[in-house]
This record gives C-alpha cells, sequence and structure tokens, in this order.
C-alpha cells in the first residue's frame, strides 16, 4: 500500500484479497488528482466536496506526491478547487466555510512543500493560474476580511486568522513568499485592528492577530514600500494601541509566570536539598528545569509597536494591577489542523476586561515593568543562539525605548514609583534578593538594575560583545536624559561604577582571547566615557555632592585597573597594527581620569603618612578629596552628552532577516 493510501481514512477491513474501503472524501480528493475534470460527470461534486469533514494529511500529503509531469496534468483541477474554496467561503452555511478554510491552509502548505525551490511565480500558477492570480487573491483577501470584521461565529473568526498565519508563515524566508504581494494590496490591517480595539474579539483572537501583524510589517520591509508599515506607524486610536499592549503584556506575563512556577518547584523538595549537599553536580540540571521557551513573536511585535508608533509609547506607562493568571479562568481556544504555529497563545480573559477593580494592597504594573521582567530571564541565559536573539532584541526594544522623549519623562518621574522584583542569575557571592526589600523607585532604577545586573553576570569566555555594547549605550542614553533635564536620580550609583570597573578588568585580564573575536577597544571606549560623562557632568544630575565625592574615591580606590587599562592601550597604540587607532582613542579618552589619580592619590599618601596611619578609611579618604578638588585641572570633552541614533536600516537589517526566519528554530 502507498504512503498515500495509509494516510487515508480506513472505514472497515474485509478479506485480505480485498483493499480497505476509504472515506467519500479521500476518493473525491483522488478525482481531483486524476486528468478529467471531477465535475464534469457529477455537476454538485464542489458542493458535496466542502460539506465533507476534511482529510488535510492526506491531501497535503496528495499534493506532495505529485511529480514534475503530473503538475501539469491536473494543474486546471488543483485551480478549479482553489476557486472553489473561495467561493465557499461566501455560503451561508458555515459548514462549507471551516472546511473551504481547511482545504485553503492544506493548498498552501501541500503545494509549498513539494516545491520549495520553485519560484513564486510558479507556486501561484499551479495555486490558481497565474492570469487569474490576482481577482482570485482579490476574493480571498476580501472574503477573510469580511469574516474577521463581521458577527462570524469566534472559531470561524479563529480559522480565518489561523489561514492567514498559515499563508504568511509557509515559506523560510517571509520575504521570498510572492503570495503575500497580494496580501499587501489587499489589505486586512483594519481588520486586525478591529480585533484588538474590541475588547470581546481581542480575548479570542489578540495574540493570533498581534504575530499576523507583526510578520507582515517584516515582509519585504527593506525592499519596497510595505503599508502595513506604513498604516502602523500612523495609528493614533487608543482603545486599539491599548488592545495591542494588552495583547502583548498578557503574553509576557504568562511567560513570567511559568518562569516563576517552574523557580519555585525547583528550590522545593528533595531535589533542592540534594544539589545544596553535593554542590554544582547538579546545577545543569537545575538550569535546564528552569528553561521556559522564549516568546520572539510577541517580542517581535513588542519591537515594531515601539519603534514604528510613537504613540505606542504611553501604552507602556499605564498602569494596571498586577493579576495572578493561574488563578482566572481559562477560555478554550478553538485548535484545529491548521494551526501553523508552536507557540501556544495564553489565556485571555484579562483582556476582555477593560477596566478592573483595584486593590489598595494590590501591587500595581504596567507593559514596561511586565517587560522589563521578561527580559531579566532571558538575559541570563545567552549560550546559545536562540536566547542571545531573545536578548538582542529586549535590548534593541530598551534602545529604542531609552531615546524617546516621553519615554525618558515617565521612566523618570518621581510621582511613577513601582517595585520591579527583576531575575538575578544564581551566583555563589551572593545573596538571592528578598522581593519584600525591594524599594518603590521610578522605571528608570529597573532598567540601570537590569543593565549592571547583565555586566555583572556575563564576563565568560564566550564574551556577548554585541550585548554589552547596546547595554552601555543604553546607560549613556539614560544619562544624557539625565544631564540634559537636570534630573537628580536617587539610585546606588557605585554598583554602576563598580560593574564598569569590573567589565573593564575583565577585558584586560582577557586581551588576548577576546582580541581574536573583537574590537575590545570600542567597549572599553565607551565604558571609559560613562565615567567621563560622571566627571564632567556629575554635578549637574548626581543626587548629592556626596554622589560625586563617591565617585571621585571609587575611581582612586580603583586606580590600578585605569593604569593598567592606560598601559595595555598605550602599548597597543604605538604600535602598527589593526587596533592602532581605536586604541588611541581610549588613551585620549583616559585624560582626566588620570589627572583624578594623579591629583589625589600623592595627597592621599601623604594625608596618610602625616597621620601615622597605614590604611586610610573611606571617610578619610573622601575627606582629601573634598579638600582638593580646587587644585585639580580637568579638560573640557567633547561629544560626551551626544550619541548616535537607533536606526534598524542598514546594521539591525540582518539580524530581523534572520529573526523573522527562525521558524522552525522556535519562534514560531
Amino acid at each position: 500500500m502507498s504512503q498515500v493510501e495509509k494516510k487515508a481514512g480506513l472505514l472497515r477491513r474485509t478479506s485480505s484479497s480485498k483493499k480497505p474501503l476509504k472515506e467519500k472524501v479521500v476518493l473525491m480528493y483522488d478525482e481531483i488528482f486524476a486528468k478529467e475534470d471531477p465535475a464534469k460527470n457529477n455537476p454538485r461534486f464542489w458542493d458535496e466536496l466542502f460539506l465533507m469533514k476534511v482529510n488535510l494529511e492526506y491531501l497535503e500529503s496528495k499534493l506532495e506526491s505529485v511529480d514534475g509531469e503530473d503538475v501539469q496534468r491536473i494543474q486546471d483541477n488543483i485551480n478549479s478547487l482553489f476557486h472553489h474554496c473561495v467561493q465557499a467561503l461566501g455560503e451561508e452555511h458555515q459548514i462549507k466555510v471551516v472546511n473551504a478554510l481547511q482545504t485553503l491552509c492544506a493548498l498552501f502548505r501541500g503545494v509549498h512543500q513539494k516545491n520549495k525551490s520553485a519560484s513564486g511565480f510558479d507556486i501561484i500558477n499551479m495555486l490558481m493560474g497565474f492570469d487569474k492570480a490576482e481577482q482570485r487573491m482579490k476574493d480571498l483577501m476580501e472574503r477573510l476580511d469580511s469574516l474577521l470584521c463581521g458577527d462570524s461565529s469566534e472559531s470561524l473568526k479563529s480559522l480565518c486568522l489561523k489561514l492567514l498565519l498559515c499563508l504568511v508563515t509557509v515559506t523560510d524566508n517571509i520575504s521570498q513568499n510572492t503570495i503575500l504581494e497580494y496580501v499587501m494590496i489587499n489589505s486586512i490591517f483594519e481588520a486586525i485592528l478591529q480585533i484588538l480595539s474590541d475588547a470581546s474579539s481581542r480575548g479570542q483572537h489578540g495574540y493570533d492577530a498581534v504575530v499576523l501583524l507583526a510578520l507582515l510589517v517584516n515582509y519585504r520591509k527593506y525592499e519596497s514600500v510595505n503599508p502595513y508599515i506604513v498604516k502602523l506607524s500612523i495609528v493614533d486610536d487608543e482603545p486599539t494601541l491599548d488592545g495591542m499592549g494588552m495583547v502583548v503584556h498578557q503574553a509576557l506575563t504568562e511567560y513570567n509566570r511559568q518562569y516563576k512556577d517552574k523557580e519555585e518547584e525547583n528550590q522545593g523538595g528533595f531535589f533542592s536539598t540534594l544539589t545544596s549537599m553535593v554542590g554544582s553536580m547538579f546545577i545543569a540540571d537545575a538550569d535546564e528545569k528552569l528553561s521556559v521557551q522564549t516568546n520572539e513573536a510577541i517580542l517581535l511585535a513588542l519591537y515594531e509597536a515601539v519603534h514604528l508608533n510613537r504613540n505606542f509609547i504611553t501604552v507602556l506607562a499605564q498602569s494596571h494591577p498586577e493579576i495572578d493568571i493561574a488563578a482566572t479562568p481559562t477560555t478554550t481556544t478553538p485548535t484545529t489542523p491548521t494551526t501553523p504555529l508552536g507557540t501556544t497563545p495564553p489565556s485571555l480573559d484579562m483582556m476582555s476586561n477593560p477596566e478592573l477593580p483595584l486593590d489598595p494592597n494590590l501591587q500595581t504594573s504596567n507593559l514596561l515593568i511586565t517587560f522589563l521582567k521578561y527580559a531579566s530571564i532571558v538575559m541570563q541565559d545567552t549560550k546559545d543562539e536562540h536566547r542571545l536573539n531573545s536578548a538582542r532584541l529586549c535590548l534593541i526594544i530598551l534602545t529604542c525605548i531609552a531615546e524617546d522623549q516621553y519615554a525618558d519623562a515617565f521612566l523618570h518621574d518621581d510621582n511613577m514609583n513601582f517595585r520591579v522584583s527583576l531575575h538575578r542569575m544564581p551566583m555563589r557571592h551572593r545573596k538571592k534578593a528578598v522581593d519584600k526589600n525591594i524599594p518603590s523607585r521610578p522605571l528608570v532604577c529597573a532598567v540601570l538594575d537590569l543593565m549592571v545586573e547583565f555586566i555583572v553576570t556575563h564576563m565568560m569566555k564566550d564574551f556577548p560583545m554585541d550585548l554589552y555594547l547596546r547595554c552601555v549605550q543604553i546607560i549613556h542614553k539614560l544619562l544624557c536624559y539625565q544631564k540634559k533635564c537636570r534630573i537628580r536620580l536617587h539610585y546606588t550609583w557605585r554598583e554602576l561604577w563598580s560593574a564598569l570597573i569590573n567589565l573593564l578588568k575583565f577585558l584586560l585580564s582577557n586581551e588576548t582571547t577576546l582580541l581574536a573575536k573583537h574590537n575590545i577597544f570600542h567597549l572599553a571606549l565607551l565604558v571609559v566615557n560613562l565615567f567621563n560623562m560622571f566627571i564632567t557632568y556629575g554635578d549637574t544630575f548626581l543626587p548629592t555632592s556626596n554622589s560625586y565625592d563617591e565617585l571621585y574615591y571609587e575611581i582612586v580606590r580603583m586606580h590600578q585597573v585605569f593604569d593598567n587599562l592606560y598601559c595595555m592601550v598605550l602599548r597597543v597604540s604605538t604600535n602598527t597594527g589593526q587596533w592602532k587607532e581605536a586604541a588611541s582613542k581610549v588613551t585620549h579618552a583616559l585624560v582626566n581620569v588620570r589627572a583624578i589619580i594623579n591629583h589625589f592619590n600623592p595627597k592621599i599618601e601623604s594625608y596618610a603618612a602625616v597621620n601615622h596611619i597605614s590604611q586610610l578609611s573611606e571617610e578619610q579618604v573622601l575627606e582629601v578629596v573634598r579638600s582638593n578638588y580646587d587644585t585639580l585641572t580637568l579638560k573640557l570633552q567633547d561629544g560626551l552628552d551626544q550619541f548616535e541614533r537607533y536606526s534598524e536600516q542598514p546594521k539591525e537589517a540582518a539580524f530581523f532577516k534572520e529573526l523573522v526566519r527562525e521558524r522552525e528554530g522556535g519562534l514560531f
């Protein structure tokens, strides 16, 4: 028996000499794949076909089994099947519409699977006939739009979105899916917005709608004018933007909850006791247990909204009570064989509730807080390519936020204080933070905490240089805003200074290894210039004069790191080689740091000698610093408060192309 026949539905077995009977729908599929027009002998063939339950597996495998010569022979029948599917979408009989939607999905998948190397034009020709394609796709998109915007059942709307997702994700590279040209011409953008703006439909279909929009925005976004990009960038309807934010918020919240559940599960019971007894033997297993599938599809949607639409920035800050998702009743999402995505949408009941009762004992949250918690989880482990990309996307989103004036305003707003419990990587030399001890602070403190946490925990052999550069640049952009607006942020700046100095120390210790792969001088320059920002402008944004004194104390205390850095960059810049110019920039950037060290060190040594003290306390060193500012000479450095604004094209184009292609690697 052939593989195709094995997949056919078997009704019953007779004697061994007879073949098993096939379902009627399978026999009808066989007629379509014969040379003759199936309606020739049965005028009601197409009406009857769509009344029968679809056998997706058989239909797809039949399409995949067609060889080169047979394609031409059966093309008219395949075109006819496509045409009648589209016509059936206009039927009042719901069963016919459901079966037509599922059949279309099988057609898209089966034809693409069989013809992976074929051009987009050949696939269009096989599916609907090239001369009729424009009309067929116009009819299809109009009927899908009508079903999505009309009073169709929720299960039908769900199937429409599944079909569209199937169509969009059917090729490995979305930009090579020529059929999507017709989806650009016959836009369903308004239908997607309608789903997101309505509380009821958003609860049912919001996740699929947001993912679909994110994918359509990425179709040939660099080669031509994509109408979905243009339209998304000008949306200013508040309910729609809020709806989009709620879908993203709920998906990220669900991920955070799953991770927290696994973390708590991992900390209790016999396994935890055994791990602590035998040390690191089981650490790898513990980490593996905490792995939760990341969701780049929803993260991509958040990025596109933040990057393209200035109005969406306001959605990030909208407060609402934190909800325990596990306690909310779940909605059953209709599942069909047409689902092309590997990532199941979370239960979205909360999204159908535009207003929720506020409990005075309930901690308020917002999309930005939920995103920061999500980022703190995915940025912990960047060892595999998939998680590395997820962390990179989180940092790109934070870069866009840090550059936006409105976002900076609410990040630094003293009247918007939150307790943000970020996840921290387990490390032997530090205690686990207790959530109750987290102070209520402006949100920028949580962003800085996240950056410091990443800097401290990723100094490793396989050094994620790109992520470090992004982290330091985010910090710089936030400092530029603070300097510009003279915002004196009450933050534990010493933790940041300590993390940056340890990063320089790591670069020095691993110079040879790192230089084989990376330009470490660029990162060193960015770090040194952060110190230059504090030295030159710190008096305008550090919270107290004491903070400024502490900055000098840290520089003097850790002078050996800066001395070693200067020796290293001087050595490289005075020799001819690949890094000569890059190292020379760091040499010049160190001028004020070295001036501080050379000015205060002799004074501290003199104070110790005069007072016969072998080791000065911090307070004594600070006293020397305070009393010797007047004689310190520093050079004014230009451009410290300037930065290059984020631009997706051309720097990030390759990353986003690859990210959208990663469907089989876990993106969708």
